[in-house]
């Protein structure tokens, strides 16, 4: 069974406050959105909430762990759910749509690099980059 937003929070040690839920439960509908669609959708459940306040939340949900922040080349941060794993991700050059990608040879980092340069690896972060279906479809 999936816990709550609010018992998330309380596990990881935040308050709970309305913010935080609204923001959790955006990113369950809306994966990899940046903060502007995060704010928009804050909105409706939260009139007056500033786009300030959402860059706060983001700030405090990631540091505590309970939110991921990717950062692929030439669009906004965006941040996702999927937590705990190391997974990659599959960008649109079009259109800038995000998808999932598993890594493929089981635990972190799933990729070795020919020369470490001393450095102890734990994970790896991979983005491919393509057309998406719907992209490719209109070209």
């Amino acid at each position: 069974m999936t816990s709550t937003p609010e018992t998330q929070l309380r596990e990881a040690g935040l308050r709970v406050t309305a913010g935080r839920v609204v923001i959790l439960e955006a990113l369950d509908r809306l994966p990899h959105a940046d903060a502007e669609s995060l704010f928009r959708a804050a909105q409706e459940q939260l009139p007056g909430t500033s786009i300030q306040s959402v860059h706060n939340v983001l700030a405090s949900l990631t540091e505590s762990g309970l939110l991921r922040r990717i950062e692929p080349a030439g669009s906004p941060a965006r941040y996702e759910r999927r937590i705990g794993d190391n997974h990659h991700h599959i960008v649109c050059t079009n259109c800038g749509a995000i998808g999932d990608v598993d890594c493929v040879h089981g635990d972190a980092p799933c990729l070795t690099p020919s020369n470490t340069n001393g450095f102890t690896v734990s994970t790896a972060e991979i983005t491919f980059w393509g057309l998406c279906a719907e992209c490719s479809a209109l070209a």
